[in-house]
């Protein structure tokens, strides 16, 4: 993933690129494991000594509310991040918290808020959970 990609979307997201923005959305598109704001934190620090937790935080809530990144919000307690912005479900498996793609479901495009039994729903989530392939596989081989 090159930062110019990086740096594209953001832009077309009407984000300002600044160096941590751009390495933030940089590891977002090109880490498919959907993220937590720990997880990116602890990454970039290698790199970026200066990054502080609130800075990753802030910047991924920003990304969000731009629509640059997709924040997946299984339950109170495990928020992450998505850098693919298409309709897509998720999958969550309830033993190892590992959040992986389903990109062969379906799920409702909403290309601008509608109207809903007298509600206005303008973001839609689809996710499935369960037990993956490789807990079931542990479990099985005990």
């Amino acid at each position: 993933m090159k930062e110019q990609d990086a740096y594209i979307k953001l832009i077309e997201k009407g984000v300002h690129p600044s160096a941590q923005r751009l390495a933030i959305m940089q590891y977002l598109m090109s880490h498919f494991t959907h993220p937590t704001v720990d997880e990116v934190f602890q990454d970039l620090t290698k790199k970026i000594p200066t990054l502080s937790r609130t800075t990753v935080y802030n910047t991924l809530r920003l990304f969000s509310e731009h629509n640059a990144a997709q924040m997946i919000t299984i339950d109170d307690h495990h928020v992450c991040y998505d850098g693919n912005t298409n309709p897509h479900a998720h999958f969550y498996c309830k033993s190892c918290g590992k959040v992986v793609d389903m990109h062969e479901e379906e799920v409702p495009y909403l290309s601008k808020p509608k109207m809903m039994n007298g509600k206005i729903v303008d973001e839609i989530q689809v996710y499935y959970k369960g037990i993956c392939n490789d807990c079931m596989s542990r479990e099985m081989n005990k």
